[in-house]
């Protein structure tokens, strides 16, 4: 049995396990990154690392899953947006440190080489897109069993793909981005506005944020929608839509085996997949005898980074 190191980078831990074939994990650590030092947060992966391959010796590779940008190579962080990585080398200062081939991979990917190997897309032999519903939007894309990183290095970024022409600014410079509608953010500035324009049908939500709508947050708006609130129920409405409309265009693009959605955001179970599928099939109606993909929830949840990165290491 092949035994392999995934590290998970994330803005405030590193996360790492040594994970078999089967995708379980055997032994598990982490620590806090040191965000705004670029040496400390490179040199704290290796000692993640290096605590993990001492417990397993057996251990035959290392593969890091990092919120970034990664050259084609899948040796640089371009650009890592809460860390201070600027073209930093990760992969091969980590493999000499550590002693162990070393695979570099943004977080989406790596996530949704989790749901494709062993969460819920794990029944799919061929292919899968994946959009991760968080604080903003992410994806990862897998095309003939493969993980599709495109030329550059930096293919599914799907939260900014267009939902709405001359829409909302977004942080990436473009308008009406995907990310603008269907994303956590998104939820909470369609919930707030609601409780302004409509307080009466938002009394729940207001009443958890204290009767200020600046103050609702996503989780007020979880516990209100399962209450039944109006204006929260119609905030998961609203991304949900959004969302619908984004997968149906990725399914004719692609016309992948399945579309998962994954991220924090689906802990609010059917209040965001229920008209997320809806207007999936909505969308889809004209297709008619041809099939499409199945919409299903991501499975992995906080252990993606840690299993698709190692997975993927044990491809080196």
């Amino acid at each position: 049995m092949t035994l392999t190191i995934g590290i998970d980078v994330g803005g405030t831990k590193v996360a790492g396990g040594v994970v078999d074939d089967r995708g379980t994990v055997l032994s598990h650590t982490r620590r806090e990154t040191p965000a705004d030092d670029p040496a400390g947060t490179r040199d704290t992966i290796v000692a993640v690392a290096s605590e993990l391959a001492a417990l397993h010796p057996g251990a035959t590779a290392v593969g890091i899953g990092a919120a970034a940008w990664i050259d084609a190579a899948g040796a640089t962080v371009l650009f890592a947006p809460n860390l201070a990585w600027r073209d930093e080398p990760v992969r091969d200062y980590v493999s000499k440190a550590v002693g162990l081939p070393t695979v570099l991979e943004n977080d989406a990917n790596v996530a949704a080489w989790a749901e494709f190997r062993f969460g819920a897309a794990r029944d799919a032999d061929d292919s899968m897109v994946m959009i991760t519903v968080g604080t903003g939007i992410g994806g990862g894309i897998v095309l003939n069993g493969a993980l599709w990183r495109g030329a550059n290095g930096i293919a599914g970024e799907l939260g900014h793909i267009q939902s709405v022409n001359g829409g909302h600014p977004c942080g990436c410079g473009r308008l009406g981005c995907l990310e603008q509608y269907a994303s956590g953010n998104a939820l909470v500035r369609f919930a707030r506005a609601g409780a302004r324009q409509e307080p009466d049908r938002a009394a729940q939500l207001l009443e958890l944020a204290g009767g200020d709508p600046v103050q609702i947050s996503g989780r007020m708006i979880t516990e209100a929608a399962q209450g039944g609130d109006g204006v929260a129920r119609d905030a998961f409405a609203q991304i949900g839509y959004w969302l619908g409309v984004a997968m149906a265009d990725l399914a004719q693009a692609f016309d992948p085996q399945l579309l998962i959605v994954g991220g924090g955001v689906i802990d609010a179970g059917d209040l965001l997949m229920g008209p997320t599928e809806r207007t999936y099939r909505e969308q889809l109606a004209q297709r008619g005898r041809f099939p499409v993909a199945e919409i299903r929830a991501a499975e992995t949840g906080n252990t993606a980074g840690v299993l698709g990165a190692a997975d993927l290491a044990r491809r080196i």
